[in-house]
């Protein structure tokens, strides 16, 4: 089945180079009018230009596709709620959301500033929150949008020197997976993409062969599926040189305490338990996690009961 965006309109954020860039001329050459966003700034957030974000509308319109700019920063609601006013005003709808843009300042946790990780936080986190927060009611009203965050390796498993970087991407994933079960009812679909790609955010941080074998291109054929009619909600996709995997978090069936033994040693007697892999399972909401206490609670109350 061809995956087709005829139709649609879609919001890209940090779509001037790299991954952004990638993705915004996918979409359009699929059928999508694009808003394509870009502050236009330098890998650490600084400076702004509108160059790279017109460059990309060009491109778009000399294939027959339809595109506007916008140098939004995803940081500022206001300049957000301008763009996607701005979609409105000439397409009527919104349909996609593609959370992309970033901004690296690594350090090891002992020498970064607090500004450097409120800056990070600022743009990944709040910068998801804030677009998301512009379309939610527009997608909640046409019963219809697809909304891609995107996370990174680093906030799932940890990289040296990215404590700000790994703590935002997981940060969005919590974001997706509350807003998932609050949008399903209106057939919103969030998912999370985690690229590994050749872009000027890891230009230098990857010899220039590896570089050239993590195109931005292969990751954009794994993120058209997250946004299309058929798309999963609440996934994590991971992608890069290539290879696709899914990425989840499970819990263990873990054990039960009674409260008279409540102490930490006996927490510790138990890990073997705790840590039991068997029959462990990814958790549909939070309030799951409760349920399945209370319910080991529940046994354990029958069971003395019964003796």
């Amino acid at each position: 089945m061809t995956i087709s965006f005829i139709g649609k309109v879609a919001i890209v954020t940090g779509a001037g180079n790299g991954l952004g860039r990638s993705h915004a001329l996918a979409l359009a050459a699929r059928g999508a009018k694009v808003v394509v966003n870009d502050l236009g700034g330098a890998r650490d957030g600084s400076g702004a230009s509108s160059q790279a974000s017109q460059d990309v509308v060009r491109l778009i319109e000399e294939k027959g596709g339809e595109a506007i700019s916008h140098g939004a920063n995803v940081a500022n609601f206001d300049e957000v709620q301008d763009m996607v006013n701005q979609a409105m005003e000439k397409w009527g709808r919104v349909d996609i959301l593609i959370n992309n843009a970033g901004i690296l300042r690594d350090k090891s946790f002992t020498k970064m500033t607090l500004a450097d990780f409120s800056l990070v936080m600022d743009v990944h986190v709040m910068g998801s929150v804030n677009c998301t927060k512009a379309v939610w009611d527009i997608m909640r009203e046409q019963n219809y949008g697809r909304i891609v965050m995107t996370t990174s390796s680093s906030g799932m498993y940890g990289n040296f020197g990215q404590a700000n970087y790994g703590a935002a991407k997981m940060a969005v994933l919590g974001l997706m997976n509350t807003l998932s079960i609050e949008g399903f009812k209106n057939n919103i679909r969030i998912n999370a993409l985690a690229p590994t790609a050749g872009t000027r955010m890891t230009e230098d941080l990857m010899p220039e062969e590896i570089v050239k074998a993590f195109a931005p291109e292969a990751v954009t054929a794994g993120l058209l599926t997250l946004c299309d009619d058929d798309a999963p909600t609440r996934f994590i996709l991971c992608a890069g040189a290539g290879g696709y995997s899914s990425a989840s978090m499970f819990e263990t069936q873990g054990c039960f305490i009674p409260q008279s033994s409540q102490t930490p040693e006996s927490v510790r007697g138990q890990w073997s338990q705790l840590t039991d892999e068997a029959g462990q399972a990814a958790l549909s909401s939070g309030s799951k996690q409760g349920e399945k206490f209370v319910s080991k609670a529940m046994a354990y109350m029958k069971s003395q009961q019964q003796e």
